[in-house]
């Protein structure tokens, strides 16, 4: 299985649809077995994009911070696996959904108006 998180440095990116890089994990036998950046640079708030490029690289769980309807509707249509809500590091993120602790949030973005994602933490 492949996983896909978007990232900001050692950390998730809160805002999905503005991830200029997304960490890919392959896992087999509940361990990683590969872990590589891939640019999204040209694919902010792209939805579609988005969502074609991670299928195109065979990922089936996007593990993320703060995302829109939009993106979130964009993961679905591609049948996706989605986990929101998660904070911290990325190497932690993986270790705790690979120990069955970390789970979906349920939360979506609204970006019309005011708002951080603190609350994600």
């Amino acid at each position: 299985m492949k996983i896909a998180i978007p990232k900001n440095g050692e950390l998730i990116n809160q805002h999905f649809g503005k991830s200029e890089n997304f960490e890919i994990i392959t896992i087999e036998n509940n361990k990683i077995v590969e872990s590589k950046a891939i640019s999204t640079a040209e694919l902010k708030h792209n939805h579609k994009g988005l969502s074609d490029l991670l299928f195109n690289e065979e990922v089936s769980l996007v593990i993320t911070g703060g995302i829109g309807k939009g993106a979130l509707d964009g993961l679905k249509e591609k049948h996706f696996e989605v986990i929101r809500g998660a904070s911290g590091k990325i190497d932690d993120i993986v270790n705790l959904y690979l120990n069955g602790s970390l789970k979906d949030k349920e939360v979506v973005c609204n970006h019309h108006g005011e708002h951080n994602h603190n609350n994600l933490l």
